[in-house]
């Protein structure tokens, strides 16, 4: 009798320990993201390869190598079912641009961009990596286009008395010099790469917006124009137009996730602002300006 007791004991037991085993990890479960998340990623400001820490007079501006590391981050992360670029930017740098479309595309998940302010020229190359484009209906966008801009202070040097003489190897190795009138010669060399970046953007954009895009519009929209959400839409270079919350529905949506859409933080370790890159980039930017070597750019 007392060994059919000692049994029941332990039975009763196990069953207990059974049932407690299971409310703990039915709650830890509970405790598990469910579907997923949208992964958010920020694109605020001109588009630069290097951080920009914040000043007195400016916030801080990631770069197109900590933006890729983001980017990359997300496609990495098993929770991340969608990724959502915010972007707020007049465009920028030829190189940062296309370093931030190609790490869009490099991403295996589905991808959608929200325009809420602007995303022009080189802001639009990077949302035309995404799967989706969303932007607010009076919010600015296109500019597709590239330039470079060159400067000629002869004029004011001859009235100043001003003589710049230049020893150099090569009829154009002081091509876009600001001290003389640029050559007939050193323009053709200077449209032909302004040329050759604007091809570059027009093919991504009509790969990406391929079956979308209305003739005759995206025809007049390579003048580089500005235009805002709404006839960008009636073009085809935006897919809705919306807030916020439509460009998470979109991504949840596309995306196929079941429930109310989380969003969740991407960070990376790429590099962090510091006022020495900042500094790095600004003499570089001198450097070429006084060698008479101006960048390209999508802005």
């Amino acid at each position: 009798m007392a060994a059919k007791e000692g049994t029941s004991i332990y039975l009763i037991a196990a069953v207990a320990g059974i049932f407690i085993v299971s409310l703990f990890i039915i709650g830890a479960y509970s405790l598990l993201p469910m579907g997923g998340c949208i992964g958010v990623v920020e694109i605020n400001g001109a588009l630069t390869t290097s951080d920009i820490p914040s000043s007195l007079f400016s916030d801080s501006v990631k770069g197109s190598e900590t933006i890729a590391a983001e980017l990359k981050e997300a496609g990495k992360r098993d929770d991340v079912k969608a990724v959502l670029l915010l972007i707020d930017s007049p465009g920028g740098s030829v190189v940062a641009s296309q370093e931030v479309y190609d790490a869009v595309r490099a991403m295996n998940k589905t991808s959608v961009s929200f325009i809420r302010e602007m995303a022009a020229s080189g802001g639009y190359y990077a949302a035309a990596g995404t799967d989706y484009i969303v932007a607010n209906p009076d919010a600015l966008t296109g500019s597709i286009g590239a330039r470079a801009t060159l400067s000629d202070y002869s004029g004011l040097m001859g009235k100043l008395g001003v003589n710049s003489t230049t020893f150099m190897t090569g009829s154009l190795k002081d091509m876009g010099s600001s001290s003389r009138p640029m050559t007939d010669e050193e323009r053709a060399v200077w449209q032909s790469i302004v040329d050759e970046s604007f091809a570059s953007f027009r093919s991504a954009v009509e790969e990406r917006r391929a079956g979308k895009l209305d003739p005759t519009g995206f025809a007049q929209a390579l003048d580089a124009r500005i235009m805002t959400g709404r006839q960008a839409k009636k073009i085809g270079l935006i897919d809705e137009l919306g807030n916020k919350q439509s460009a998470i529905d979109a991504a949840a949506r596309l995306s196929g996730m079941q429930g109310e859409p989380r969003l969740c933080e991407i960070s990376s370790s790429g590099r962090r602002a510091s006022i020495f890159g900042a500094l790095s980039a600004q003499a570089l930017q001198l450097m070429l300006k006084s060698a008479g070597m101006p960048s390209v750019s999508y802005q």
